[in-house]
């Protein structure tokens, strides 16, 4: 049984639920909610895709409905069974399910026989002139076009070829099948729309050299959709000018009361981000990133190896919702949404990313001793962990100052008393320095009354710094992420957009120490570094010397830079 907006939790429809309730009330299609998620498998999907995953599988499941996944593969040249693998990963990890998988290659008999049936009703032809020529005849917006010299060829003539075309009696780009509607329609993709082309260069990746001509994506959708029972086919708005060539092909053969409808909604664009499969292919194939998993990228696995979570993109494309007006959001509501999530779910940890020893002369030499401290004050449920402490620790470079002013309030000879969090109150009394006049290690000495959680642990000062121990600490490399572009919108930008690339979107940080807590952390295991951000295990990571990568800042800086 259908759900309806009285059964759901209360909030405010989108303009699509909106449509879909309409629908469920008057009886469209009896009321039934079918839904489709259509990726073309040419490429990894990126975060604008999550957002058509979201809607399409959420409409299914609010409503009570069936999403299918369904494959485009009608170009034989781009697509490859990774891509196929890569997609279902990233909808799982996204948290959706369907119900089905499909293949637009499922129905290739079904469209072949269909694209006959147009030529035997004179509403099709082969067309032999190239495809220069074929633009060149469109015409313009406000200017009708020109008719193919082939328009008017016998029936039997463009059955006989269309034959051969499949075949594979003829070369690539030698001819292709015409839908015969209106060379002069205001609407220029009715200006005779190609149906078919010819591909033998390339197998396909399910059905091999089986077919000779594939059709056109406009052709297929519809017939797809129509074939599986789809009764929402929602698309992205550079789509709204295509469909009423969606209704018009499903005019020419569906009877009866069914039919799918066609709706848009607007794509996901990103501040400091492109969203565009071929600009990611070329920061891809021109090394200017690591790869479609690189941390920068907006693909669904690189935000998954850079520590994004499921849960925090979905939220980040509820809370922007779906209009029929595009729209460039600010990268810093995902950002904020992922700090949301991960704030209350993450262990707390000390990592010192510019280490500098620390060496407490009045802590007995020798004596070891193990500290009690939270998880996460904000989750009990995450427990407690033990470090261990002793005479020798690391601390930030940056918390030690040998001529620092008063507004200062870290460490510095003679300066004010700090403390080590979960640990004691310390003041610094002097520093060593090699020969290039770098500090390399500050000497201190702590109050042994002043240890946290004691009687005399309550002692307030203005600073407390983090530290980890020298001996069970683990060095480790680091990576700072940061936005991939200089500017908002790259696209919009004139120049090439390389130029744009902000050569600080990754800086690597070797040498970095953490807490021996970290010892066991896995690819994926995501933490809280203390006063740095959030940080989550790379998969380089080998045994003994992990690999975090940030995924975010505590807070966003970028504005002030």
């Amino acid at each position: 049984m259908a759900v309806t907006a009285e059964d759901a939790p209360k909030r405010s429809l989108n303009f699509i639920e909106q449509i879909v309730e309409n629908d469920i009330r008057e009886g469209v299609n009896g009321g039934r909610i079918q839904t489709r998620f259509p990726p073309e498998p040419n490429g990894y999907l990126h975060i604008g895709h999550a957002k058509a995953v979201c809607l399409d599988f959420g409409i299914a499941e609010r409503y009570g409905g069936v999403c299918n996944l369904r494959f485009e593969d009608t170009n034989p040249v781009k697509e490859d069974v990774e891509y196929v693998d890569s997609i279902m990963e990233d909808i799982r990890w996204l948290g959706f399910h369907w119900n089905n998988v499909y293949y637009a290659s499922d129905y290739f008999h079904k469209l072949y026989d269909l694209a006959v049936q147009f030529i035997k009703e004179g509403k099709a032809y082969v067309d032999e002139q190239s495809a220069e020529e074929i633009a060149r005849q469109k015409g313009t917006p406000t200017e009708p076009g020109q008719n193919s010299p082939y328009r008017d060829r016998p029936v039997s003539e463009s059955l006989d070829l269309f034959e051969r075309m499949n075949r594979g009696e003829f070369p690539d780009g030698s001819m292709v099948l015409r839908a015969k509607i209106d060379m002069a329609h205001s609407n220029m993709h009715f200006r005779d729309p190609i149906m078919y082309r010819i591909i033998t260069t390339h197998p396909h990746h399910r059905t091999g050299t089986e077919w000779k001509v594939y059709p056109m994506y406009d052709f297929a959708h519809g017939q797809s959709d129509y074939f599986e029972g789809v009764t929402h086919s929602l698309c992205t708005l550079e789509f709204e000018v295509h469909r009423p060539l969606y209704d018009y092909y499903l005019d020419q053969f569906v009877k009866g009361d069914y039919r799918p409808k066609q709706r848009e909604f607007n794509r996901l664009n990103i501040t400091y981000t492109v969203m565009s499969k071929r600009k990611m292919l070329q920061l891809v194939q021109e090394g200017l990133v690591a790869g479609w998993d690189d941390p920068r990228m907006p693909t669904i696995c690189g935000l998954r190896r850079r520590g994004y979570t499921p849960e925090a993109i979905r939220a980040f494309i509820d809370k922007i919702g779906y209009t029929k007006y595009e729209a460039l959001n600010d990268v810093a509501l995902l950002e904020s949404a992922v700090r949301d999530d991960l704030k209350p779910r993450t262990p707390r940890v000390c990592a010192i990313l510019d280490p500098v020893r620390l060496v407490i002369t009045n802590y007995p030499e020798g004596q070891r001793e193990t500290l009690l401290t939270e998880n996460n004050p904000d989750n009990p449920g995450l427990g407690t962990r033990e470090m261990a402490f002793s005479r020798e620790l690391y601390i930030e470079r940056g918390d030690f100052m040998e001529q620092a002013d008063k507004d200062f309030y870290r460490l510095s000879p003679g300066g004010r008393e700090v403390r080590l969090k979960s640990a004691y109150i310390i003041r610094a009394t002097a520093c060593e320095k090699d020969a290039e006049g770098r500090v390399t290690t500050v000497f201190a000495e702590y109050d042994p009354e002043s240890k946290s959680g004691s009687e005399g642990g309550n002692r307030k000062v203005k600073s407390t710094i983090n530290w980890v121990d020298v001996e069970s600490s683990i060095e480790a490399e680091v990576r700072l992420y940061d936005r991939l572009f200089l500017c908002e919108n790259p696209l919009a930008e004139s120049g090439g957009f390389r130029d744009l690339l902000n050569p600080g979107s990754l800086t690597v940080l070797n040498g970095c120490r953490v807490e021996a807590y970290l010892a066991d952390a896995k690819p994926g295991d995501k933490f809280q570094f203390l006063k740095s951000g959030y940080f989550c295990v790379d998969p380089d990571s080998t045994p003994g010397s992990p690999v975090f990568n940030r995924t975010v800042s505590l807070k966003d800086s970028w504005a002030k830079k």
